[in-house]
């Protein structure tokens, strides 16, 4: 007796160029999305005033923290940018809860794919052949 092993279907170029190409659109605007949907804040008006001499002291650093910025080869003037424009670490609720919602979404979409998918690749296998697993 002979056994036929099973031959999974076979997707063509096309269709895996397709599915790379959508892959990597969904991901880049995945990551794009929040610099997209977030609102621009209202520009303040622009003083017209000489720019001081930046200073350890005027940035409100320390002497230590003086020191390591200085290890980092930077001084004040190069280190102004970084010390006023901080990292904003809020989360806006309504982003994080569409990210969640989008993961939770994908993973669904390929559980239910998946499963579908093996119950074929079952039927395909045992379909009337040999006896069935219990």
């Amino acid at each position: 007796m002979t056994e036929s092993r099973y031959q999974p279907p076979r997707q063509s170029g096309i269709g895996q160029l397709i599915d790379s190409v959508l892959l990597l659109v969904l991901v880049y605007l995945a990551l794009l999305a929040p610099l997209l949907l977030k609102p621009k804040p209202a520009q303040a008006p622009v003083e017209h005033r000489p720019a001081a001499q930046a200073t350890w002291q005027s940035l409100g650093q320390n002497a230590v923290q003086a020191k390591q910025w200085e290890k980092l080869g930077l001084d004040p003037e190069h280190a102004k940018p970084m010390i006023e424009h901080r990292f904003d670490y809020s989360i806006d609720i309504g982003a994080l809860l569409l990210t969640i919602g989008v993961i939770v979404g994908y993973f669904v979409l390929v559980l239910r794919v998946s499963e579908k998918e093996y119950r074929e690749v079952i039927r395909e296998h045992f379909d009337g052949s040999g006896s069935q697993p219990d």
